[in-house]
């Protein structure tokens, strides 16, 4: 780290109320096997602040009520928050219409819908999809069933060893049969942040869709739909601070329109009848049964409070702490960091030399340091580098500089454990 880094990292720590974020968060007051509980696997999902908590809480005790269908006070009250959240992802993502925000259970189920709802009925044998080394398994294999399903081919844009795309074949890949490109914002596995802008543009010049998993940039950055011109975006809210089970889906609604409901039951309906079912109007349609009203609310609530902070602010200070603890863990003996790409976003994948990453999540726990050991759901990543799996410290707004030392402080102890 340069000196100018090493002053510009300190100013961000240090501007950073950190004090009054970790106060919102209950959960990170506690100790494990007798340490302060250091959580840095947000990437698998995030905490929750107490007006998340509160948000989902009160609606519970006093708004419970099925949404739409009711005239009564509680359906009207469970209603009006329910669309609310909606307005707040709309204008969280700067999208144009209310109508362009599709409530799902996450990332997951919302490529799944546009993979079955938009792709699957203009698929040919022979035609392709394009996706990148990259990505999360939520993001190759509904396209591979698709695939299975009607005869298309996946096309995968390569890597490099520093965990980037290698885009210098990237134009040859975008052909009369590519269907959709679907490629993540953000690498849950390296951090790697993947230049989708200039990729859609590249891919609209050829007039090919593009989907946009944006499950690992929410949490970490100021996401523009509208800037990017991406025909869909995903993400999920338990990433970002919100509750499980409830993410989005954007689509542009001249698209979304002209999809087909791809779950059929209550409230994606007009009129039914035995002979013919009219299907409801956007975004409803795409919205069979009763919702994760709840969750919804708490979505509504984690954007209040990540607004409140300021997303901007959230970035400096995160993009801090990933600067922070790659000089650290750069300058220590026997440590491999996994994916050294030049614009990254609080991830931090490595390897101790001698030590398997399940052993040291173990032995992490055993110091209070929460990590996640495994392949990350991107198989195909640690097969490019010929490793089984990392070790990976991911960052949120409310971690600390003394946290990392903490990490660092791990290693060390996990280093003389197998000396």
């Amino acid at each position: 780290m340069t000196q100018s880094t090493h002053n510009l990292v300190d100013t961000m720590l240090n501007d950073f109320d950190i004090a009054a974020i970790r106060r919102d968060f209950p959960i990170l007051n506690q100790q494990i096997n007798g340490h302060p509980l250091v959580y840095l696997d947000n990437a698998a999902s995030s905490q929750k602040p107490v007006q998340v908590i509160d948000a989902v809480d009160q609606y519970y005790r006093l708004d419970n009520a099925n949404v739409h269908r009711g005239v009564h006070r509680l359906s009207q009250r469970a209603t009006d928050a329910y669309e609310a959240a909606r307005s707040k992802v709309r204008g969280f993502l700067n999208a144009e219409s209310d109508k362009e925000i599709i409530f799902v259970r996450g990332a997951t189920e919302a490529i799944n819908l546009v993979a079955q709802s938009f792709v699957r009925p203009q698929l040919q044998a022979g035609d392709e999809i394009l996706i990148s080394y990259l990505e999360h398994h939520a993001n190759i294999v509904p396209w591979q069933m698709v695939c299975e399903q009607t005869g298309a081919k996946l096309k995968v844009i390569p890597m490099t060893e520093s965990g980037e795309l290698n885009l210098s074949g990237f134009d040859e890949l975008l052909t009369d049969k590519t269907k959709i490109m679907a490629v993540g914002q953000v690498s849950n596995a390296l951090g790697t942040v993947n230049s989708v802008k200039q990729m859609t543009e590249k891919a609209k010049v050829k007039g090919i869709p593009v989907l946009i998993d944006g499950a690992q940039a929410v949490p970490h950055m100021q996401v523009d739909v509208q800037d990017l011109d991406c025909d869909f975006y995903v993400f999920s809210g338990h990433k970002m601070f919100a509750p499980t089970g409830i993410g989005t889906l954007y689509g542009k609604q001249a698209l979304l329109e002209a999809m087909p409901p791809w779950q059929g039951g209550g409230d994606m309906i007009l009129s039914v009848s035995f002979d013919h079912t009219e299907y409801n109007t956007l975004p409803y349609k795409f919205e069979a049964g009763t919702p994760h009203i709840a969750g919804a609310v708490g979505l509504g609530a984690a954007i209040d409070y990540m607004e409140s902070v300021g997303i901007e602010k959230i970035a400096g200070y995160e993009h801090a702490l990933l600067e922070l603890a790659t000089d650290k863990l750069s300058a220590m003996d026997g440590i491999r960091i996994v994916g050294t790409a030049k614009h990254k976003a609080s991830v931090l994948s490595f390897l101790i030399e001698d030590v398997h990453p399940h052993d040291v999540g173990t032995i992490f726990d055993q110091e209070g340091v929460a990590i996640r050991a495994g392949h990350h759901c991107a198989q195909p990543v640690m097969q490019y580098y010929g490793i089984a799996a990392t070790a990976r410290a991911s960052f949120a707004f409310y971690n600390t500089e003394q946290e990392i030392d903490a990490l660092v402080k791990a290693i060390h102890t996990t280093q003389e454990l197998f000396a």
